[in-house]
């Protein structure tokens, strides 16, 4: 005969079981900014194909402008690596890389918080190409408009100072992180006393 407790227990642990394989709804998210990603390497090669098209005739201001825009997709599609690779490792499953000659570096310490700080990173470059970009046109852009980048990308900068600030508060006090097959009295890491 079943106890009572036996059978809560188990549907706890059936709910949890559940709730933790949730994550996988996640997947098709990533899957999905892959295929973005495509489109964004099509979108370089077009442009790429119309500079070289151009090169007899184009101005340096020209050059300058199309090559910033070539830099945008690519800071683009970089800013897309660390969300598809990094949330997925954070938020679904490992992709145990762990000694492949092309693992990331930024990989083996990323966590939501270090993840977010780096986004945010990646969107202040991102801004800074399109600040620079309306530099380069200020004669034909309205000041409103550049005043307005101008605010963006320093709401932007403040942004993501204050995650790190945050992520540097919350990790501070943390204790180290554990590999696996790492042992805990290694280095210091067992009880001083």
């Amino acid at each position: 005969m079943d106890h009572p407790g036996n059978s809560s227990a188990r549907r706890h642990q059936t709910l949890g079981s559940f709730i933790f394989l949730s994550r996988w709804l996640q997947a098709p998210l990533y899957l999905g900014l892959i295929v973005a990603q495509g489109v964004y390497v099509f979108h370089f090669l077009v442009e790429l194909w119309h500079l070289v098209q151009k090169t007899v005739s184009i101005t340096e201001e020209d050059i300058m402008l199309t090559v910033l825009g070539l830099i945008d997709v690519v800071m683009i599609a970089n800013l897309l690596v660390m969300v598809i690779v990094g949330g997925y490792e954070t938020f679904v499953s490992r992709l145990n890389l762990r000694g492949h000659p092309d693992e990331p570096e930024w990989l083996s310490h990323v966590n939501a918080g270090a993840l977010k700080v780096k986004l945010a990173t990646a969107l202040i470059g991102i801004s800074s190409i399109h600040l620079l970009k309306s530099f380069i046109e200020a004669e034909r852009l309205p000041e409103r408009v550049i005043l307005w980048q101008v605010v963006i990308h320093l709401t932007f900068v403040a942004s993501a100072v204050l995650l790190a600030y945050t992520d540097r508060l919350t990790t501070s006090g943390a204790p180290h992180a554990r590999t696996p097959g790492e042992d805990p009295h290694a280095n210091g890491g067992g009880h001083s006393g």
